[in-house]
């Protein structure tokens, strides 16, 4: 499901077995701000917009299906919606520029290198002759998938970022790597721990589509893991959320444009279940909810917070989410 070019449209938020709402809203620039920031050959572009997913196709439970109108089943998916489509200027000097968030990345992210050792690189790197680049968090690095990619078991048929601008390695299979064994890894650290009470750094897998936590470590060890870095520079408020509550069953995100349903409904629901209750409410007088696609429900998560540590789920107190009890009987758990 995409965004539409229309100044309120909905979002329907699927919080894996409970849902929560979400519409696009048109935000003012604040023209009263004291301080406006422009970054050297740059876009001047400022928040935090969400380039779509750049999916096209549709689907049902198991098969590629024709594009179901407003009366069919499975009507209202990711591709029925239009969003901010992708666009890229490869600028000749190594680096490429996103048109849609303005950010400035890295074309080749060259030798995999450790966790510990990819602030130093981002700090001495001088691509292009610029001085301000760092390792991208989290929701930056997302910024880049594209879910037109296609990958089977551990065999890579079409990566899952624009390889006519960024260069996306492959594992190498000469030393035992797998194809999809080629992740680039975010600045973000995992509040909890994961596994053998590993230390966890969020990444991306661009060969697989994947985003999950790595160990810095590798299994049972003190040897650094080491992982590709693809660094960025550029609108350093890409992935900060600006939540007002509406004091009206809606929360907006002024960063993105997006006005999101604050407490999901308590109903489980399959995808099917799930798209139809989206095209079909109504909630505070507007009847164009949606469900979200990937990368706009991605843009609510709150990596700060986690069970484990916060007691909380990973999303902001502004939103009120069910808690349920999981497949091993184990409650407290969060969607």
């Amino acid at each position: 499901m995409k965004r539409i070019t229309v100044q309120k449209t909905k979002t329907f938020l699927l919080c894996v077995f409970t849902f929560i709402i979400v519409t696009a809203i048109s935000c003012e620039k604040d023209s009263t701000s004291n301080e406006e920031i422009i970054i050297e050959n740059l876009p001047e572009i400022s928040g935090y917009p969400i380039v779509d997913t750049d999916i096209i196709l549709f689907y049902d439970d198991l098969n590629e299906i024709q594009e179901p109108n407003p009366v069919e089943l499975f009507y209202g998916q990711d591709a029925t919606y239009y969003g901010n489509q992708p666009s890229y200027t490869d600028n000749g000097d190594g680096t490429i520029t996103d048109n849609v968030t303005g950010l400035m990345w890295q074309k080749d992210m060259g030798s995999k290198i450790s966790f510990a050792e990819a602030a130093g690189t981002a700090s001495a790197l001088r691509l292009g002759g610029y001085s301000d680049w760092r390792v991208p968090t989290i929701k930056e690095l997302y910024s880049l998938i594209l879910f037109s990619g296609q990958v089977s078991g551990e065999t890579a048929i079409k990566n899952f970022i624009n390889e006519t601008y960024f260069i996306q390695p492959l594992g190498n299979t000469s030393i035992g790597e797998r194809e999809i064994d080629a992740q680039t890894w975010s600045s973000t650290q995992y509040l909890g721990r994961t596994m053998n009470n590993d230390e966890t750094v969020f990444g991306v897998n661009f060969v697989d589509g994947r985003i999950k936590g790595y160990p810095k470590y590798k299994p049972g060890s003190s040897t650094a893991n080491i992982m590709y870095f693809r660094m960025v520079r550029g609108n350093t408020s890409y992935g900060i959320n600006d939540f007002v509550d509406n004091n009206d069953e809606t929360v907006t995100d002024n960063a993105t444009g997006l006005m999101w349903q604050k407490a999901d409904d308590g109903t489980s629901r399959d995808w099917q279940g799930a798209l139809e209750y989206a095209e079909n409410l109504t909630l505070v007088g507007y009847t164009d909810w949606r469900l979200p696609n990937i990368k706009e429900l991605q843009s609510i998560v709150d990596y700060s917070r986690c069970p484990s540590v916060t007691n909380s789920p990973a999303i902001d107190p502004v939103f009120q989410t069910t808690s349920i009890v999981d497949p091993d009987g184990v409650s407290g758990q969060y969607p």
